[in-house]
C-alpha cells in the first residue's frame, strides 16, 4: 500500500545482527527445538497426538542443534557471544517462542 492511502504501514523489523554461517544455523536450530518444546509443554494444553509428533521431531531437531554446535566448534567458533545472539533471537520472535516453554501464569484466585 502506498503512503497516503489510508493504510498503516507495519513497524521496521530491526535487522538480524552479523552473523557466522555458524551462528545462524545455530539459531535456526535452536529455534526449532523451543517450538517443539512449546508444543510438548504438559501445561499448556492440547492432545498427547499432537505432543507425541513434537516430541518424534524433537530429536531430529536435537540433533540438528547438536550439529551446529559442532561445526561451530570445528570452525574454531569457541565463543558463543551471547549479546549478539540474544538480539537475533529478539529479532526472531526467539522471546514469544521461549514462552511456550514456561508455565503459564496461574489462574486469578
Amino acid at each position: 500500500m502506498a503512503p497516503g492511502e489510508g493504510g498503516v504501514l507495519p513497524p521496521d523489523v530491526p535487522p538480524l545482527p552479523a552473523l557466522t554461517r555458524a551462528e545462524g544455523e545455530f539459531i535456526d536450530r535452536y529455534l526449532e527445538v523451543l517450538d517443539q518444546l512449546g508444543r510438548i509443554n504438559p501445561a499448556r494444553g492440547g492432545d498427547t497426538y499432537g505432543a507425541l509428533r513434537a516430541a518424534q521431531a524433537l530429536a531430529s531437531r536435537a540433533g540438528g542443534l547438536r550439529d551446529a554446535l559442532a561445526l561451530m566448534h570445528e570452525r574454531g567458533e569457541s565463543r558463543i557471544h551471547a549479546g549478539t545472539l540474544a538480539r537475533a533471537l529478539r529479532v526472531l520472535d526467539g522471546e514469544r517462542r521461549a514462552g511456550r516453554v514456561t508455565l503459564p501464569p496461574p489462574p486469578p484466585s
